[in-house]
């Protein structure tokens, strides 16, 4: 595992690449961000944004999202993975929402973890977008890069690899450096395949040398 002082330089470079990176998740207020979120588990954002587009001119208040039986909802985000179960989880969420804070997200970490079908990941999702307090959400995007990198360990939980990440970045850094972290696995540090050859992170990452390798040797 690389030190933190090597850490920093690494993010650097990727801020550099990645300087605009934002939530690419289409919303207009913290309800809809939540709602996005929790549609997006297993599900890339370009999927759920061709969902929204047209569901968040339906459905504009948790009370909307109640007053209609849960199959046409279903049916209304047919095209996302496990869309019965986050069909369920919507409705469960929206009746929550009003019995127990007023319709509102509410901006507490702690809250917002007790609501169907919202995680750890994203709870610091919405914290941090929608209300500016710092956190370090790890998806399937920044787990890969920071493993790959050596910045956490291969075995670490995503738990352990946001331990790590908020304990090597700065505080201030925490918002922009997940947005920054996604896109660099998103379009470039690939899945299946990754960029490495016009990687500027290539002499020190060390799943790149090990790729590299294996393509030099096969030529």
């Amino acid at each position: 595992m690389i030190s933190k002082k090597k850490t920093m330089k690494m993010l650097d470079v990727i801020a550099a690449m990645y300087p605009d990176a934002e939530c690419e998740l289409l919303h207009d207020n913290p309800f809809e961000l939540t709602i996005a979120v929790l549609m997006s588990a297993q599900c890339t954002d370009a999927a759920v944004n061709r969902v929204t587009r047209s569901l968040f001119q339906k459905y504009r208040t948790p009370e909307d999202y109640l007053a209609v039986p849960v199959e046409e909802l279903m049916d209304d985000i047919r095209s996302i993975g496990l869309y019965r179960n986050k069909a369920k989880n919507i409705q469960a969420l929206c009746k929550i929402l009003i019995e127990q804070h007023g319709g509102d997200i509410p901006r507490e970490h702690s809250e917002l973890v007790k609501l169907p079908g919202v995680g750890r990941k994203t709870a610091n999702v919405v914290v941090s977008v929608a209300f500016g307090v710092p956190a370090l959400a790890v998806d399937t995007h920044v787990e890969r890069v920071s493993k790959r990198l050596g910045i956490c360990k291969w075995k670490d939980s995503v738990t352990q690899v946001e331990e790590t990440l908020c304990s090597k970045v700065p505080r201030e850094r925490w918002n922009k450096t997940h947005h920054q972290l996604i896109f660099f696995g998103r379009y470039h540090c690939l899945a299946r395949n990754p960029k490495c050859h016009e990687c500027p992170l290539l002499a020190d990452c060390r799943e790149g040398r090990k790729r590299k390798k294996v393509i030099t040797d096969a030529e």
